[in-house]
């Protein structure tokens, strides 16, 4: 029930401020506008404010909406109300009025950016855990345990640090664009050091899980520390008690609870589960312990289970920021992921990029739900997301999209004329073509991940 009502609020708001956005623009712009409509069929609700010539209406289904203008491409229009229609407007008129709802959604990205950065959120402070095996993290040198001071592209100056978000974004941004980052490091003996990871060999085609096991920076340092423990597990009946420190598994020494997870996913030899030696710190001294895991079945897999909570919480940092540096930083933030968000769509048209990257409204739906679950501030951190994502899709040049009518206005301004009747119907055609292809490729890897 709470994906239902996540997504519905979602949408029904980014959908709202986008047509807000051509509303007002067309107002004050002299535009007579006859309904401002958010979702389609049903009507649940239907008013016009005394002397205002705008209906607004509120469908049912919150998939989308419209601005419905005086025009005379649409109906007759009484030459006393001529200079009120949209296609009567001068050029600059007509572009700032389809422009206004993409730059809405953008603005309301930096607004929601902004009310995070002022509220402050707890996140996981920038110590790097254990490089998974054999990634660029590890052949970089890399061992876990180290926090990022700083960090940027390689050529550019370093910035600030401020969480483990920070690290995954700038990563993530560096492997999708093809660029190297460098790292300004503090050792866990507080000692300086700098390397550079070359993302750019990693020619990276998706942004998931896979792509930080690639890079090797997965997760933020966590003590590997019992919690919890089962009754009657084998984590209990090896001796072991909540807050023990593992220092080593085996031959393996231990970094952090990740690795520690994995070692233990691992203790499994031919369909049997590996005794190990186990050495532990335990209220200041240090003990061994021998461990035998479980056995259980994981995707037809088996693997090792102790029946305890492994790894501690990683570190937290409260990140907040005063009124101004708060919108600057949702400024930022919304300009790299509209960035972003062009150039994978311009991979994905050349090939560069996987077409798995496309997402539907199933994908939204459950996103909406998981980031609701988590708070208000995911939540709208959510809404941020998908509000930049709404305003670069409806500026890209497809003809049934803002961007294309700011297409036809670009050739009307360079030529002095209008597109033609004959190519409008064309455009507009191909434009539904290529807008049904891609919503079908968005609507099957959305089906594919809920099945997978």
């Amino acid at each position: 029930m709470l994906t239902v009502i996540a997504f519905i609020v979602a949408l029904g708001l980014l959908i709202a401020i986008h047509e807000y956005g051509h509303y007002r623009m067309a107002v004050a712009c002299g535009v007579k506008v006859l309904r401002f409509s958010v979702g389609f069929g049903h009507t649940l609700l239907r008013w016009q404010p005394r002397g205002s010539p705008t209906e607004f209406v509120l469908g049912a289904f919150p998939l989308g909406g419209y601005v419905r203008m005086l025009d005379e491409r649409e109906a007759p229009v009484d030459p006393a109300e001529r200079h009120l229609a949209f296609n009567t407007q001068p050029l600059r008129s007509r572009v700032l009025i389809v422009a206004a709802g993409p730059l809405a959604n953008l603005l309301l990205a930096v607004l929601l950016y902004a009310v995070v950065n002022w509220s402050g959120v707890q996140m996981a402070a920038p110590v790097l855990g254990r490089p998974a095996a054999d990634s660029v993290a590890e052949r970089a040198g890399l061992v876990g345990g180290e926090r990022v001071e700083r960090a940027g592209f390689e050529g550019d100056e370093l910035q600030a640090m401020t969480s483990f978000e920070d690290v995954r974004w700038l990563l993530t941004r560096g492997a999708l664009e093809g660029r190297d980052v460098r790292l300004a490091l503090a050792d866990v003996r507080g000692r300086a050091a700098e390397l550079l990871l070359p993302l750019s060999a990693l020619q990276a085609r998706d942004a998931d899980a896979r792509l930080f096991e690639h890079i090797g920076i997965v997760s933020p340092m966590s003590r590997p520390e019992i919690g919890e423990v089962t009754p009657d597990s084998p984590a209990e009946r090896a001796g072991l008690r909540p807050g023990d420190l593992v220092l080593s598994l085996g031959d393996t020494a231990v970094v952090d609870g990740r690795q520690l997870r994995e070692l233990i996913r691992a203790s499994v030899r031919e369909g049997q589960a590996l005794m190990k030696s186990w050495r532990i710190e335990r209220q200041g001294a240090v003990i061994h312990l021998d461990v035998k895991p479980e056995l259980q079945q994981q995707g037809g897999v088996a693997v090792g289970r102790i029946g305890a909570y492994v790894g501690a919480p990683p570190e937290m940092v409260m990140v907040r920021f005063g009124a101004v540096e708060g919108v600057w930083q949702g400024m930022v933030k919304t300009w790299e992921v509209s960035v972003l968000t062009l150039r994978t769509l311009g991979r994905m048209v050349i090939g560069e990029a996987s077409l798995k990257n496309l997402s539907g409204p199933l994908t939204i739906a459950d996103y909406a739900g998981r980031s609701a679950s988590l708070g208000l501030t995911s939540y709208l951190v959510f809404l941020a997301l998908i509000s930049v994502s709404l305003g670069v899709l409806n500026l890209l040049p497809l003809p049934v999209l803002d961007g294309g009518h700011l297409m036809y206005y670009l050739w009307e301004g360079v030529t002095g004329r209008p597109v033609s009747e004959v190519w409008l119907e064309r455009l507009q055609r191909a434009g539904v073509a290529v807008l049904a292809l891609m919503m079908s490729i968005a609507l099957f890897n959305d089906l594919a991940r809920l099945l997978s």
